[in-house]
């Protein structure tokens, strides 16, 4: 089975140790599936009258996302109001990308307001791991677990059940 080649855009960085070992861990579970690469970014800084600030804000951050997406990537965009899928239709729609050709994804993960509308609509795919909201920092370990227990289930190994 070809190898994806992941890189994961997040805006924020990780602080929490006990999240950092998380994703360090399943990312030396990953390295015989996927190379898995990380790109942190600043969460810009808001100011002003909230709603326009915030909206700014976001748009900033789309700025700084789009600069490290690869236009030869597939682009996933997480967000609780994209598509849900389990963890078998998710391993099948990463099998069917490696089917088609596609080895390169690229997942994008916002900061604490989220992703620009433009965003969204941007990505090839908009995904939601689930109906809860939770702090995109812990969005980027569910995201790397649920990376590790589609492999398994392509190749038909113990661990997702």
């Amino acid at each position: 089975m070809p190898n994806i080649n992941i890189r994961i855009i997040a805006v924020g960085k990780i602080k929490e140790i006990f999240f950092k070992r998380g994703i360090e861990h399943y990312l030396i579970r990953l390295q015989p599936y996927y190379r898995v690469e990380i790109v942190e970014l600043p969460e810009a800084k808001a100011g002003g009258e909230r709603s326009f600030q915030e909206e700014k804000t976001l748009e900033e951050e789309a700025r700084e996302i789009v600069k490290y997406a690869r236009d030869d990537a597939h682009m996933i965009v997480l967000a609780v109001e994209g598509k849900k899928m389990t963890s078998e239709e998710f391993a099948f729609y990463l099998e069917r990308l490696l089917v088609e050709g596609k080895s390169k994804v690229d997942f994008i993960i916002g900061g604490p307001l989220g992703l620009a509308k433009n965003l969204k609509k941007r990505g090839d795919l908009c995904l939601s791991l689930s109906d809860l909201t939770f702090p995109h920092r812990l969005v980027r370990l569910i995201l790397l677990e649920q990376l590790y227990r589609c492999f398994k289930i392509m190749r038909g190994e113990p661990y997702h059940k």
